[in-house]
């Protein structure tokens, strides 16, 4: 990953995840779960995390926002490929500021950021999926630009279903 630092004014810094942020990562990870109402499907670990960034195939990079030095947020994200472009993808699985950190602008210098990723990987697409009931971030995502495109549904199979499938 190219090693792309971004600082803002008010002491915001972006910057890669490193392995000793997994546990500050994963803290966030459990309240964006809390947030979404769905900390109960929250199964992951360190060590799950920490092989998924920075395993021998990391499947997935992470920014770290932070202000003063102080752990704010985190966008995790990882390239798709669009077969009718023939480009890659940047698709954002996740963003979350903490909520006392919110309505500074920090969601939007972190999307901003991945925007500029996007650009210099030569993407044709960066995407990202909205709970339906989330109505300040549809707007918020709304007011950037983006589309929330309804014509489309998530189709997910979870590793029962993938087992079955695969007949194993």
């Amino acid at each position: 990953m190219e090693k792309q630092f971004l600082i803002m004014p008010n002491n915001l810094t972006i910057v890669p995840a490193t392995p000793s942020d997994v546990a500050t990562i994963l803290d966030l990870i459990h309240q964006l779960s809390v947030y979404e109402k769905l900390d109960h499907m929250v199964t992951g670990n360190e060590a799950m995390l920490h092989s998924a960034l920075f395993g021998k195939t990391p499947s997935c990079e992470c920014v770290v926002a932070r202000d003063h030095n102080q752990p704010i947020g985190f966008a995790l994200f990882f390239t798709t490929f669009s077969t009718f472009l023939c480009k890659p993808g940047l698709y954002l699985e996740d963003l979350f500021v903490v909520p006392a950190a919110r309505g500074h602008g920090y969601g939007k210098v972190l999307l901003k950021h991945l925007a500029t990723l996007a650009i210099a990987r030569n993407c044709g697409r960066f995407e990202w999926r909205v709970l339906d009931w989330n109505t300040p971030s549809i707007d918020f995502y709304k007011s950037l630009g983006a589309t929330v495109m309804p014509e489309w549904h998530l189709v997910r199979m979870t590793e029962t279903e993938i087992v079955a499938l695969a007949g194993k």
